[in-house]
């Protein structure tokens, strides 16, 4: 394919909700991919007046790279560093009750988000594209399910007085009030 070709390719496959996408750095990532050795062009074209588009396919360098890479990430997990997990590490800088507005208002927005996915899916399984080819989605609803069940359930121990810790943390953000007053 050609970069314009693979880049249209990757909108209509959702890739973007998979994988961070920057169709503007699609040329660079070609020229080093063939710099170093991983695809080559095939052929040129031209469809009218449009601009000659060189097709580029992989190489044997390419396809064992592909396959090491994909390999790797596919069987070793890895530190990743989500933004929600940062925020929960600095929680204790909110008042209880407002981290309880807020995560009630993450809920609101997962349920939208599951929803959505829902719909995409019935979609997609509906023009017959076999699971391989969105299995990346099923996993990301799966990762929401699980953020969804366990935002509430951390509600329900804040709510109940039931989190280990939550007195200290009023005290805490109770302290820090009253130093910012003076």
């Amino acid at each position: 394919m050609h970069p314009y070709e693979m880049a249209t390719m990757m909108r209509q496959r959702g890739k973007q909700q998979s994988i961070k996408l920057n169709y503007g750095s699609l040329y660079t990532v070609v020229g080093s991919l063939t710099k170093g050795g991983f695809i080559e062009p095939q052929e040129t074209e031209r469809e009218g007046r449009r601009p000659e588009r060189t097709v580029y396919r992989l190489t044997g360098a390419g396809h064992v790279e592909l396959v090491d890479w994909l390999s790797e990430m596919v069987s070793t997990p890895a530190k990743e560093y989500p933004r929600f997990e940062a925020a929960l590490s600095m929680l204790p800088a909110l008042p209880p009750e407002d981290a309880l507005a807020l995560l009630a208002d993450r809920c609101t927005q997962l349920e939208l988000l599951l929803v959505q996915r829902q719909s995409v899916r019935q979609l997609v399984e509906k023009q017959g594209l076999p699971e391989l080819f969105w299995i990346e989605d099923d996993y990301a609803t799966t990762l929401l399910q699980a953020e969804q069940e366990w935002v509430q359930r951390l509600r329900k121990k804040i709510a109940a007085g039931d989190l280990a810790g939550l007195e200290t943390w009023r005290a805490f953000v109770a302290d820090a009030e009253a130093r910012l007053a003076q």
